[in-house]
Parts: C-alpha cells; structure tokens; sequence
C-alpha cells in the first residue's frame, strides 16, 4: 500500500485532468496570462484510467476524486468515469467541479458511475460572484447544483470560501440556503496556492471567524471526532440536526497526522501534499513502457517521503510553484 514514514496510508487518490478553468477565481488564477499545460504534456484518457487502475488493484487506494482546474473540461470524463467504475474492487468516484457544466453533465456522470460531486460556491449574490470569479455565470452554477442533486449525485457538498470585504457576512446566509436545498456546506479557509503568490495569513477569514459568523443564527454541536476519521472536514450538527456544516482548516487547524490522500497531476506527477514542492514522475515511466509492477513501486516510494506536515507554521515555508488550478484540491 501507500504507506509514509510516519504510519499513514494513502486511500484516496486525487487525480486532476486539466489545469484549465472557465472561471478567474482571484484566490486561484490571475485574471489572464496564466500559462497552461501543453496538450502532449497531458496524461491521455487510457494513461488516466491506466494509473488509476494501478492504484486501485495494487497500491489500496478506495476513494477516487476528480479535480481540475475544471474537470468538466476534459472531453473524455464521462467515459474515464465509466472505464474506472469497472474496475475490481470498484472505487468510489466523486468530483470537484465549479458547476458550471453540471445542468447538461450530471445526468451522464451518474450514470456513467460517479457518486456525487463537491460544486465550489463562494457567494449567494450574482455581483459578488462576477467579483469574485471575473465571470458572470452564477447561474450556470446554480443550476448545476440542482441538475447533480436531481440526478442523484448526493449527498451534494458546496465548498465555499470566505474573502474579506467580498463575501465575509454570508456564512449564515449561505448555510440557511444549503439546508434548504439539501446540500452540505463546507467553509475552507483560503490557502496558499494562488497563481500570484499573493495570499497573506494576516486578514484571512479563519475557521474561527467562520464559527463565531455561524453562531450568530445557529446552535453549533462538533459531531463525534472518531466520527470524521481523515477527512479534512471538522463538521458541526445544525440546530439538533440533521443537518451539518463543516469547515476545512487546513491552515490554522491543520490535520495532517490524520492524511489518507495522494495526488496526481494532470501531466503525470505524484504529490504527496497539497503543498509539497517537489513531484515525482510517473508519465515518463508510463510513455517508457514500465510495467504496471515498476509504476506502483515509484508510486510506493514517492509516498513514503511524505513529511509529517504541510509546514504551514514553519517561518521558512515557501508556497509551491503550481497553483491550485495545476495541482487539483
């Protein structure tokens, strides 16, 4: 299995299929000049499916998430979802998406075999959103939402995060909104993986911020912690329940003792954090004719170098060279 160092075991693989996106998010992307991937540098649809097959039947991995940049881009989706959906033992299968494409998308995909969707929300107002994203297509998003939970792509999570003086006053607002919709809001603090390295942890909405917002309007009960297990989700039961929100800390409550999660570039790197700085290759050892036995043992090795945390809180910690958009959530 992929196994590190310190005892942790990689279940759940995050396998990003382009670094291109039809949203500016100012968090992740510059409004334009943002360079992309060459298109022979991009893993093919059978590379995909090939890579994902070795992690599934040899190396444990149990839980696929597609990423991007924005998944939905990548023509041959629907069938990587289909191909992988087949394999022994069956993986789960679920996707990170903007919703931009879900309305004519989310029937397909869940027939295809995916199990549900994370769709990226940061604002209930449209001004906000244009703001936000640079793009005028919210929407597009929420009719994606309801086309994923109509097809049955549930439970339906919204990943929103919160920017000062943009959209800071909405948590309680956007948590009335999912409740009734159904869906399960989860807050992540903003990270550093913008394109312009241009993120500060001074004046970051923190998951204390979001909390205290919270509680304004809402009685807040933490669900059991042996219930969370390694996901990176601190979750809160709403009001009594049933419903819950959550919030991802992955800065100033980090939870990397309890990592399960390796990473796969849109080209062919293995990371094994989100903010690692260093790769390692498995599309050269793919387009050399490496037996599947070979790829698994660089994988294995990659993942054994994992360090104990993300170095967030070390003075020397550098953001990586790629942004979010080219390494995938």
């Amino acid at each position: 299995m992929l196994v590190d160092t310190y005892g942790r075991v990689a279940t759940d693989l995050r396998v990003s299929l382009t670094d291109r996106c039809n949203l500016r998010c100012t968090y992740c992307m510059p409004e334009e000049g943002l360079q992309w991937l060459a298109k022979p540098d991009l893993l093919s649809d059978d590379e995909i499916v090939r890579l994902i097959s070795i992690a599934v039947t040899s190396l444990g991995v149990t839980e696929v998430r597609f990423t991007g940049g924005e998944p939905l881009l990548r023509p041959g989706l629907v069938g990587i979802v289909e191909r992988c959906a087949a394999l022994e033992p069956r993986p789960r299968m679920s996707l990170t998406t903007n919703g931009i494409g879900l309305g004519r998308t989310a029937a397909a995909l869940r027939a295809a075999g995916l199990d549900r969707v994370n769709v990226s929300l940061d604002t209930l107002r449209p001004e906000v959103f244009k703001a936000l994203t640079r793009r005028n297509r919210h929407h597009d998003v929420l009719a994606g939402l309801a086309a994923a939970h109509d097809a049955g792509l549930t439970p339906v999570k919204v990943n929103t995060v919160l920017m000062t003086g943009l959209n800071d006053d909405e948590a309680p607002e956007l948590l009335a909104w999912a409740v009734e919709h159904g869906y399960e809001l989860r807050f992540i603090e903003q990270m550093p993986l913008d394109a312009q390295h241009g993120w500060k942890r001074e004046g970051m909405i923190t998951a204390g911020d979001i909390l205290t917002s919270l509680r304004t309007r809402y009685a807040l009960t933490p669900e059991d912690a042996e219930a969370r297990g390694a996901a990176p989700a601190e979750r809160w039961i709403v009001d009594g329940g049933p419903h819950r929100v959550g919030v991802i800390a992955s800065v100033t409550r980090p939870f990397c003792a309890a990592c399960d999660r390796t990473r796969l570039t849109a080209d062919g790197q293995v990371r094994d954090c989100l903010f690692a700085r260093e790769e390692t290759d498995l599309r050269g050892a793919l387009r050399s004719g490496a037996p599947d036995e070979e790829i698994a043992r660089v994988w294995r090795r990659a993942m054994w170098g994992k360090k104990a945390g993300s170095g967030l809180d070390d003075p020397s910690f550098l953001q990586p060279d790629r942004p979010m958009s080219a390494i995938g959530g």
